[in-house]
């Protein structure tokens, strides 16, 4: 979902309100684990929608998905040639070698949380394992440039850098698909600014202390290009390579970057 902004400054949160937003993040991190530690094969989407969500209400929270546009679920579970968006479901079941991104929001006290991960059933792929190591690394390499004095687009090219020391890294070519990235975040899941998951250097609105985006690299074992399926929602690979999702909801401040969606 692209929003796009013409504001010289990415607007701050205050110190409470980084605060705040972290608790939401961390009820995020609770259930990303919940879910991971209980995947296997046989498992549906669904019940990784369910355990997602019980995490979540358990901790007096709401899950910010549910609803959101129409959106029918708690998480996006995303499995395979699946890029982002897709719908949990009884009658996908998880397989031994499958890769599954799990995209997960939950609002806490009027402050919204929001990250992803990918993972792997049983074993995978040699290039599949690669995949995913490299997306989880160019996520926490592209991070870094979200710090105060820098603008927007430093975070997109630093996304787009690290993709291109991955493949050599990690020994895999890299699509990075076009057209979806990040967003800011606060309040309500999408804020402005749209943030690319590539690009030039030094343009768009100036990072400041308390700016905060979701951060979200998208890269794929193949294309560039995805086309969105008749449920308007699940986004896939044109060529049915496999991709992965990564994802931190980020601050800037003074001391560096500061992930507001830790995994503890």
């Amino acid at each position: 979902m692209g929003f796009r902004s013409k504001k010289r400054v990415i607007a701050a949160k205050t110190p409470g309100e980084l605060d705040a937003m972290q608790a939401a993040g961390e009820i995020v991190g609770r259930a990303l684990q919940a879910v991971r530690a209980e995947s296997r094969v046989g498992m549906t989407t669904h019940d990784l929608d369910q355990i997602a969500e019980t995490v979540i209400r358990e901790a007096d929270a709401t899950p910010t998905f549910l609803g959101y546009q129409g959106f029918p679920a708690s998480i996006c579970t995303s499995v395979n040639e699946v890029i982002v968006h897709g719908i949990p479901s009884k009658e996908v079941v998880l397989e031994d070698g499958d890769l599954v991104s799990v995209d997960c929001g939950a609002t806490f006290e009027g402050w919204v949380g929001d990250s992803a991960w990918s993972f792997g059933i049983g074993e995978l792929d040699d290039d599949v394992i690669a995949l995913n190591n490299a997306t989880e690394w160019v996520l926490m390499e592209g991070l870094k440039a979200m710090v105060p004095g820098n603008r927007l687009t430093d975070v997109s090219n630093a996304l787009e850098k690290a993709t291109q020391r991955a493949e050599q890294k990690f020994g895999v070519h890299l699509g990075i698909v076009d057209g979806y990235g990040g967003h800011g975040i606060g309040r309500t899941m999408h804020e402005d600014p749209y943030l690319a998951n590539e690009g030039k250097p030094n343009r768009g609105p100036m990072i400041q202390e308390g700016s905060v985006l979701a951060i979200e690299p998208m890269l794929t074992l193949g294309t560039t290009d995805s086309a969105v399926l008749e449920d308007d929602w699940t986004v896939v690979t044109l060529d049915g390579s496999y991709a992965a999702h990564w994802e931190h909801t980020v601050a800037a401040t003074a001391d560096g970057p500061r992930i507001l969606t830790p995994r503890r």
